[in-house]
């Protein structure tokens, strides 16, 4: 039985067969929607002014919880993670860009290119270490295994 993932609106999107692109898609959408509501919540409410500190952190623990989705989703396949991350990554540039129309200022913090640039480089950079781990944890279970056969067949000898 194949896994099936228990995110919020994935029912929509069970017609994109591969987990990888499944997951990016829905990861995109939840960055999206928590950064518009930020934007929003930043410049059209000035009841929270006061609460600035708390409201921007919120925001940003919320955005780290989402960017955690793909990377804990396929922690022993970096490739997947990367499909996922950078999927989800594309349609959250997306979505700023957009956002850039009606929140002038916007592009002037950060351009859209350069912040799809860093969660590039930024999703990469937790793919690489990925891909090292497994290659270490895939070395280190063949010298167990080989070093468990070599004692038992020096057991058999004696």
């Amino acid at each position: 039985m194949a896994a099936r993932s228990h995110l919020p609106g994935a029912q929509w999107f069970l017609w994109l067969r591969n987990a990888s692109l499944r997951i990016g898609v829905l990861t995109g959408l939840y960055f999206s929607v928590v950064f518009t509501a930020w934007l929003i919540l930043a410049n059209r409410v000035p009841l929270l002014d006061r609460f600035a500190a708390e409201r921007n952190l919120a925001a940003e623990a919320a955005m780290l919880l989402i960017a955690a989705i793909p990377v804990l989703r396929f922690r022993n396949s970096p490739a997947r993670m990367l499909l996922a991350s950078l999927t989800a990554w594309t349609l959250f540039a997306l979505a700023y860009s957009g956002l850039a129309i009606f929140f002038e200022r916007l592009s002037n913090r950060m351009a859209p290119f350069h912040l799809f640039t860093l969660g590039l480089v930024s999703y990469g950079f937790i793919c690489v270490l990925d891909w090292v781990y497994c290659i270490c944890a895939q070395v280190h279970q063949r010298h167990v295994a080989s070093a468990a056969a070599a004692g038992a067949s020096s057991r058999r000898g004696h």
